[in-house]
């Protein structure tokens, strides 16, 4: 087992990961957390590296989200267009 590939990527290096790469990612330590193989150190650092990764997903689903509630409806709540995405809000 690789010792050292829990702390491959650092916290800006997790960011630019694709939605998909970082779900890859937390899947692969869940797997090895789940064998109970770990010694406990790595385990702890195995779940904090896990927690950034679920908190990077979950940041990209809140933005899909918001652009998706971004759809503007006509009447009859019809949707008639979209509105741009406005990183600000």
């Amino acid at each position: 087992m690789d010792e050292g590939n829990g702390s491959i990527l650092d916290d800006g290096e997790i960011e630019k990961l694709s939605f998909e790469d970082a779900l890859v990612a937390l899947e692969q330590i869940v797997q090895q957390l789940e064998r109970g193989d770990v010694p406990l150190d790595k385990s702890i650092e195995l779940y904090e590296r896990g927690e950034k990764l679920r908190e990077a997903c979950q940041k990209r689903l809140d933005a899909a989200q918001a652009r998706i509630e971004k759809i503007v409806t006509g009447p009859g709540g019809a949707p008639s267009g979209t509105a741009p995405f406005d990183k600000a809000d």
